[in-house]
């Protein structure tokens, strides 16, 4: 199976995974899954990080540079067509980055691992981190 994880289900997943739903821990954890991410995400991450609203416990290049390691993880670019469709979403939430999260998914045809209440209820292929 093949998953986009949001902003927040990436952090719990890589830094504190008992805050994960046991689904979203299940599903991270069976073997075989593989695990898409948005860079967007990761624009999302560095700023909390320099706004000191979350320690990774390790510089943001070696978090990157540690999770782009992975067998089972894909960042994807926000390309063109990403962009595109992320303006074309019938969807008043005005967040650029869960837009974004959002047609990445349609566009890759993927689930989401979220727990964001917004996302939850526009996003029909969900489960909650």
């Amino acid at each position: 199976m093949r998953v986009l994880l949001d902003t927040c289900a990436l952090v719990w997943a890589t830094r504190d995974a008992a805050r994960l739903s046991p689904e979203a821990r299940a599903l991270i954890e069976t073997p075989g899954n593989d695990f898409v991410v948005s860079s967007i995400s990761l624009w999302e991450i560095a700023l909390k990080v320099k706004r000191g609203k979350l320690a990774l416990g390790l510089p943001m290049q070696e978090y990157v540079g540690r999770l782009s390691r992975l067998e089972n993880v894909e960042i994807l670019d926000v390309t063109p067509p990403v962009w595109l469709r992320n303006v074309a979403l019938d969807w008043a939430h005005r967040d650029p980055a869960d837009r974004t999260i959002v047609a990445t998914a349609e566009l890759e045809d993927l689930a989401i691992v979220t727990r964001d209440e917004r996302i939850l209820r526009f996003y029909a292929r969900t489960v909650t981190a």
